[in-house]
């Protein structure tokens, strides 16, 4: 009875729809089956319209129910197979670049590279920012204690290139430039290849890094042109992984000379590359299970048609989206010269009754999962478009929101 109690307080207390535990076959007096049948609840998976952490298929899910040992011949095989094929996806040849995964968050891989890519002294960072994952950008090199300087454009417009070009022109001891491909915070897709150009023209020697964690494998982007020479990303963004490992794709030219640089051992990207090129090993305990997951959504990304058939879709759930909005009078943050198709930001609305925390939760109750905003001059929410996501779940979202809007006894369309 203790043990029955206590199941029915934790299904109580989470509001689980379903819960799965095993029962031996000698505990005939107590089965957590019974106690569910009469209930009929049911766990679904809620959707996920957000920067991060994104929904997965559940083949990819399923892929993580099995064991395996870091020292497995298989596994070792399954890190080596995806290194490699993070670099076809990069669209450039293993003999240039290599593929680093990282234990933990993108936000990881960003540290990996700039305490691998920076020397312990004489490093000087640029940092080109609109947005708060920017200005993250900035934050990792002041901690680490790294001479930055952050230039910072508007939130609701691209980096300025004529800008970058005067600065890098003007100040030739920068050995690293850093900036965000699509700042989701926004939903701006900054001109990485033109930056990049620029800065190889004026600075030579420097490290071009590009944080595109939210744009990898969804927004075209050919880093020999855009002369990058730091790539990062994370599994569960566009390649629709389960968090767990981020990854950086490196320049091997560049990367060979970092050993030595990193203040921190486990954020080593040149020890960590080091290791698996020597053993195909990591360092430390691997993700095996989110790696497994990874394995199976790379199938599932090159089946859909590699980075065109993800972004196709992507482009589809937006259009949707955006012209289902505008439909019910919400406004874009952004001008519409803005092609991206990530993330869109939406202002409040200037309606009395509209309340973005009551908002949220209404559409939360009805299993659909938007985002607060994350500019700094406007009040604003997000809407993703990317993660397992369908044009037919972009037309459910946009059913509860307007039904939550008419809960809210908002007039739509909205005025203003």
């Amino acid at each position: 009875m203790a043990l029955q109690r206590s199941v029915c307080r934790l299904v109580h207390s989470y509001g689980l729809r379903e819960i799965h535990l095993l029962c031996p076959v000698s505990a005939t007096h107590f089965c957590p089956s019974r106690l569910m049948s009469k209930s009929s609840i049911k766990m679904s998976d809620k959707k996920l319209f957000t920067p991060g952490p994104l929904g997965t298929s559940s083949t990819v899910k399923s892929a993580m129910l099995r064991d395996l040992g870091s020292r497995d011949v298989e596994f070792i095989q399954l890190i080596k197979t995806i290194r490699s094929k993070l670099v076809q996806i990069a669209g450039v040849s293993t003999s240039t670049f290599t593929a680093v995964p990282m234990q933990g968050s993108g936000t990881f891989a960003i540290e990996s590279v700039f305490q691998t890519a920076t020397p312990k002294s004489g490093a000087k960072v640029l940092v080109f920012e609109n947005g708060a994952y920017g200005k993250r950008l900035g934050k990792v090199c002041e901690v680490m204690g790294v001479d930055v300087d952050v230039v910072s454009f508007p939130e609701n417009d691209y980096v300025d290139i004529n800008k970058v070009e005067s600065i890098v022109q003007g100040d030739n001891s920068y050995t690293l430039v850093a900036m965000v491909h699509c700042e989701t915070s926004s939903g701006v897709i900054n001109p990485v290849e033109d930056v990049g150009k620029i800065v190889k023209q004026y600075l030579p020697e420097s490290d071009f890094f590009v944080d595109a964690m939210s744009s990898f494998g969804a927004i075209p982007l050919d880093l020999q042109s855009a002369k990058v020479d730091y790539l990062v990303s994370s599994v569960n963004k566009c390649l629709e992984g389960v968090p767990g490992f981020s990854y950086a794709i490196a320049r091997l030219s560049k990367l060979r000379t970092c050993k030595g640089n990193s203040r921190s051992i486990s954020l080593d990207l040149y020890d960590q590359y080091d290791n698996l090129e020597k053993t195909n090993q990591f360092r430390f305990t691997p993700p095996t299970h989110t790696m497994l997951a990874f394995s199976q959504a790379i199938r599932e990304f090159e089946t859909e048609g590699g980075v065109e058939g993800r972004s196709a879709r992507y482009k589809e759930n937006c259009s949707i989206l955006k012209a289902g909005m505008k439909e019910m009078g919400f406004r874009e943050f952004l001008n519409p010269y803005h092609q991206g198709y990530i993330i869109t930001s939406y202002r409040f609305p200037e309606d009395k009754n509209f309340n973005f925390n009551d908002f949220y939760m209404k559409l939360n109750e009805r299993d659909q999962v938007i985002y607060p905003g994350k500019v700094l001059n406007a009040d604003c929410f997000r809407i993703g478009s990317i993660g397992y996501l369908f044009p037919d779940d972009m037309r459910h979202l946009l059913k509860c929101i307007r039904e939550v809007c008419n809960e809210m006894n908002m007039a739509l369309p909205i005025k203003g």
